[in-house]
């Protein structure tokens, strides 16, 4: 692990890839690499999943083409000098921002979403100048492999290269000094690594989850909010951080709304068969999964094959957050609904528990939409529809207390690896004497004058 970040450490000081056609070139090979290997890349994933070709790339692939198109476009920009005002405090003198990279960062992606989750953020880093080390996660293992393999093979090792392994990999990983660290993951695992960034004050992102909301009021387009937020929750078999976690449904529809649901279930046949389902990752989230489902709460679905890691889409009634179904995130296909009455107690529930990633709220109500949006603070959402916010790259994605920290995707994603280098430009041909000694009211009076600070 030494050598390999030295040797990354020893081609940055070159200053190679501060330069931006460098990185544009290295960009256009990260996407043909992809883009040749997309075969392998799908059938890496199925072997972990069954997860169809179809999924694979809307979910995994095509976020990642999108975001290396956009970078290949826009780096240049992003990374020119930006000039900014100068105070009159400083004249004559001019002010600009200089972007540069960090340096080595170390990526650790997660599971549920392994090209999206470890290459996308990889495209940020690049982007920004840095050099890579990434750690895949080793639960689907097929897609670990696939990705050390294409990218290794194509790329030098000391600019970009692939880590295999476990616990005792990242820990290993974690011990060394890198100049930043992106991680998404669980809550738990994201505190080891803060606290293993801390000692070098390495600055970190991370991409946590917790217990996504999602709201239908009485006023809603029914048809439709149930339609967007089943295909949301159902998404890679509810194995997604942004996934509406549980639902608050108004009493006066919460029959209306069950009815629904259960028609949308049938009607999307949820199969491997189909392509629009897929396995849970292993027999331990099987087993957690199914310890979540209380029978006598079940109103649709509760069935499981534990030998295909196969559990059948679910919807939980007269739930409440008592419930163990409640007391963490889900990551499953299991939909808890909660009733609710009154605006003020259900958002007060949601308020007291910590701030989630993504909350939604399906309404034609201005003023329930604008209450949602003033008064809880989560990472990012949706008003009538779920998920599809992380598509817009125009849109930072991140989370907010406990569900993460810093955001990225498109620009946002070239800043978080990027240090803002302030530059003040100043000529000598003229010094005025104001902050020299020795100071005078008249002195004091000009300073306060130029800083408008006077009273």
């Amino acid at each position: 692990m030494k050598e390999r970040i030295q040797s990354q450490r020893q081609l940055f000081n070159s200053n190679i890839t501060k330069n931006v056609e460098y990185r544009i070139k290295q960009l256009k090979t990260f996407y043909s690499v992809v883009k040749s290997n997309e075969a392998f890349l799908m059938q890496a994933i199925k072997d972990d999943f069954k997860k169809s070709k179809f999924d694979t790339f809307t979910n995994e692939l095509a976020l990642l083409y999108c975001d290396i198109k956009e970078a290949i476009r826009n780096v240049k920009k992003w990374s020119a000098p930006k000039k900014v005002r100068t105070n009159i405090i400083n004249f004559p003198s001019k002010s600009y921002v200089i972007p540069e990279p960090l340096g080595v960062s170390l990526i650790i992606g997660a599971w549920n979403y392994p090209y999206q989750l470890s290459l996308v953020p990889t495209v940020a880093s690049l982007a920004a100048g840095n050099t890579v080390v990434l750690k895949p996660s080793e639960l689907p293992a097929h897609t670990s492999h696939a990705m050390a393999k294409i990218i290794n093979e194509n790329f030098d090792p000391h600019y970009f290269t692939v880590v295999e392994g476990g616990v005792t990999e990242t820990t290993s990983l974690l011990n060394e000094r890198f100049d930043k660290i992106f991680f998404t993951g669980s809550v738990s695992v994201g505190k080891i690594v803060y606290q293993a960034a801390a000692r070098n004050l390495t600055p970190v992102t991370l991409e946590l989850g917790g217990k996504s909301p999602a709201i239908v009021t009485e006023n809603c387009n029914l048809d439709i909010s149930v339609k967007r937020l089943i295909w949301a929750k159902y998404l890679n078999a509810g194995q997604t951080c942004i996934a509406p976690d549980y639902v608050f449904v108004h009493e006066k529809i919460q029959q209306q709304f069950l009815a629904r649901a259960k028609q949308e279930i049938q009607q999307s046949a949820y199969s491997f068969a189909n392509g629009n389902y897929v396995q849970i990752i292993n027999d331990r989230n099987v087993d957690r999964l199914i310890s979540l489902i209380e029978p006598s709460k079940v109103f649709y679905g509760g069935s499981y094959q534990k030998e295909n890691r196969y559990i059948e889409p679910t919807i939980l009634t007269d739930i409440h957050f008592s419930d163990k179904v409640m007391s963490e995130e889900i990551f499953g296909p299991i939909l808890p609904v909660l009733k609710y009455s009154n605006i003020d107690t259900m958002i007060s529930e949601i308020k007291s528990r910590p701030k989630p990633l993504a909350c939604y709220v399906f309404t034609n109500d201005k003023m329930i939409k604008s209450r949602v949006l003033r008064e809880l603070s989560f990472g990012g959402g949706g008003i009538n529809d779920a998920v599809m916010h992380i598509t817009n790259s125009n849109m930072a994605f991140g989370g907010v207390g406990e569900s993460g920290i810093g955001a990225y995707h498109g620009e946002a994603g070239f800043k978080i690896f990027t240090h803002f280098k302030s530059i003040l430009d100043k000529p000598s041909w003229f010094e005025p004497q104001l902050k020299y000694y020795p100071h005078t009211k008249t002195k004091l009076k000009m300073i306060k004058l130029m800083m408008g600070l006077w009273d």
